[in-house]
């Protein structure tokens, strides 16, 4: 037979209420939060989070900064700085 309802995972405390949509993005954050997370000096699964922004590994003891529900944010925070430097024309015609 098919399932008949879905299992709700973290945020089934919630049951019915504040609506599908919220249920499902706090669903999303807390399982990045509360996930396993590797090491990025050890490689260890092994990541844990003291407070907001602040994550540990248990394994070797480093601590470091991060996002406030993931260890490493790969969003827009990553800038590119190009410098711009004269054509090699632009030179001959000073010449």
């Amino acid at each position: 037979m098919a399932r008949r309802t879905r299992k709700a995972g973290i945020v089934g405390r919630f049951g019915p209420r504040y609506g599908v949509r919220i249920r499902r993005r706090v669903q999303e954050i807390e399982e990045g939060l509360k996930g396993r997370h590797t090491c990025p000096r050890c490689a260890a699964i092994s990541v844990r989070r003291r407070s907001s922004g602040v994550w540990a590994c248990r394994r070797c003891g480093y601590v470091f900064a991060g996002g406030a529900y993931r260890p490493i944010v790969t969003t827009s925070f990553k800038r590119e700085v190009t410098e711009t430097t004269p054509k090699p024309e632009a030179k001959a015609e000073e010449a």
